[in-house]
C-alpha cells in the first residue's frame, strides 16, 4: 500500500475532527475522500501531508513513518489544494522554474522539467504570460504541473476543480487519468463533486462527523442503498404476464412491456433473476440494471444531500 493510516485522531479543543479512522491505497490508483464541509476531509489531507501532526495513529507513505521520517514523506508527495500555489506576478515559466529552485533542481535539470511541462499541460502559448492573466483551467493545470516538477509518487489533490467550467473539469479529469496509468502515480482525492469521485476514483471512502462510515468502490457504495432494480423488456404481452407470475416485481408497465426487479445490481442477485426466468421458460427481450447513484448513497450514508454546504 503506498498510503496506510491507522487509528488516526484529531482535536482542536473540544471538537474531535478526526475519530480513529483507519485507510489503505493502493499503489498506481485514485482513492477519493467524501464528506460533508466540516467532516474532517481537509484536515486529513493536512495530516497525510505532513501540515499538521494527528494527536495520535500510525501513518505509512510510500514506505515512510510519517512521525519518524516526516522529510521522506515530503520527498514522495505533491499537494495541490483547494486554493491555488500559482504565484500571479510571475510568468507560468517561472513559476515551474522556482519550484524547480525549491526542490534543489540544477539549473539545467530545473529548465528541462519546466519544459516537458508546459508541453504537456498545453501552457506552452501561454508559458511568457504573467499567471495572473490564466483562466482558471488554466490556473488549474499549471497548479498540478507544478506539483509534479518533483516527480511525486503520490499527490494530494483537495477538492481541484471547484469553480471550474465542465470543459476545464473534463480536461483535468483526463490529466489525473494519465498521470495514473502512464505514470503509476497514485492520487489521494478529494472532492465536492461526487460525479468527480464516480468518475475516477477506484476506491471511495465516506467521512461524516470524523469518522468512516462506508468504503469501497463506486459499484459496492452505491449496492449499500435501496433502490437498485432490474427492467425487464418483452416482446410480447404473454411473456410479460409470465414473468409477472414467476417473479415478486414492483412495477409494471403494460404499454412498453416492461417489468421491474428489485435487486442490487450484483452479478449474483442478477444470476438468480434470469435462473428464475429460465425456470418458468421466459426470455426476455432484454434487460437493464439501475442502481443509485453516488448521490443517494452520500444522503443514505451521511443524511445530507449534498456536499455543498456553508462552511463552518
Amino acid at each position: 500500500m503506498t498510503i496506510s493510516a491507522f487509528g488516526l485522531r484529531k482535536k482542536f479543543g473540544d471538537h474531535v475532527v478526526l475519530d480513529g479512522i483507519d485507510l489503505d491505497v493502493a499503489d498506481g490508483t485514485v482513492f477519493s475522500l467524501l464528506g460533508p464541509n466540516g467532516s474532517g476531509k481537509t484536515t486529513t489531507v493536512q495530516i497525510l501531508s505532513t501540515l499538521i501532526t494527528a494527536d495520535a495513529g500510525e501513518v505509512r507513505i510510500a514506505g515512510h513513518d510519517l512521525r519518524s521520517d516526516p522529510d521522506g514523506v515530503r520527498s514522495a508527495i505533491g499537494v495541490t489544494g483547494q486554493f491555488s500555489a500559482v504565484d500571479g506576478l510571475l510568468t507560468g515559466e517561472e513559476n515551474l522554474l522556482l519550484m524547480a529552485d525549491l526542490r534543489h533542481l540544477p539549473r539545467r535539470e530545473g529548465r528541462r522539467v519546466a519544459t516537458g511541462l508546459l508541453e504537456r499541460f498545453d501552457l506552452v502559448e501561454a508559458a511568457r504570460k504573467p499567471a495572473s492573466t490564466y483562466s482558471g483551467g488554466m490556473r488549474r493545470r499549471l497548479d498540478l504541473a507544478m506539483t509534479l516538477v518533483g516527480g511525486p509518487r503520490v499527490i494530494f489533490l483537495d477538492e481541484p476543480t471547484t469553480g471550474l467550467d465542465p470543459r476545464s473539469r473534463h480536461g483535468l479529469w483526463q490529466i489525473i487519468r494519465e498521470l495514473v496509468a502512464d505514470q503509476g502515480v497514485t492520487i489521494f482525492l478529494t472532492t465536492q463533486y461526487l460525479e468527480e469521485a464516480d468518475q475516477l476514483a477506484d476506491r471511495i471512502a465516506v467521512l461524516d462527523h470524523g469518522k468512516l462510515v462506508a468504503q469501497g468502490t463506486a459499484a459496492e457504495l452505491k449496492r449499500l442503498v435501496p433502490g437498485g432494480h432490474v427492467t425487464l423488456r418483452f416482446a410480447d404481452a404473454r411473456g410479460l404476464d409470465a414473468a409477472a407470475r414467476a417473479l415478486a416485481s414492483t412495477g409494471r408497465d403494460d404499454d412498453a412491456l416492461t417489468l421491474q426487479v428489485p435487486g442490487d445490481g450484483g452479478v449474483r442477485s442478477l444470476r438468480a433473476l434470469l435462473d428464475e426466468l429460465d425456470r418458468a421458460d421466459v426470455e426476455p427481450d432484454g434487460l437493464t440494471v439501475h442502481t443509485p447513484d453516488l448521490d443517494d448513497v452520500f444522503f443514505a450514508l451521511t443524511g445530507r444531500p449534498t456536499l455543498e454546504e456553508p462552511a463552518r
